[in-house]
């Protein structure tokens, strides 16, 4: 029996995911308050069955998350995702900056 697929998850995947125009703007939506998909769907210029599959990209990159209301799903933000996105950058550009200060440092300007 194959293993079940994990969904993917850290700053690779929620990178990946922010890649897209559609997703960011669904973020941007779900920022503001939470969604159906028939909800997100009447704000944007893509379909129904785009919204839903973009939703399963974000979702399985940790950003956003779903709940059970009724027969309807309601999608949040999931700050997990964001906080994975946010260490990766701060890593990245905090040695970049170390880096640069060194650099800066040790090229000024020349008395003479």
């Amino acid at each position: 029996m194959p293993a079940a697929v994990r969904p993917e998850r850290g700053p690779d995947a929620a990178l990946e995911a922010l890649g897209d125009a559609s997703r960011r703007d669904i973020l941007a939506l779900l920022g503001t308050r939470n969604r159906s998909v028939q909800e997100i769907a009447e704000e944007l210029p893509i379909s129904r069955p785009a919204v839903s599959r973009h939703l399963r990209v974000l979702k399985d990159a940790g950003l956003v998350a779903e709940e059970a209301v009724g027969t309807r799903r309601i999608y949040h933000l999931e700050p997990g995702g964001a906080l994975a996105v946010r260490d990766y950058l701060e890593r990245v550009w905090g040695e970049a900056a170390v880096r640069f200060r060194l650099l800066a440092e040790n090229t000024g300007k020349s008395d003479g």
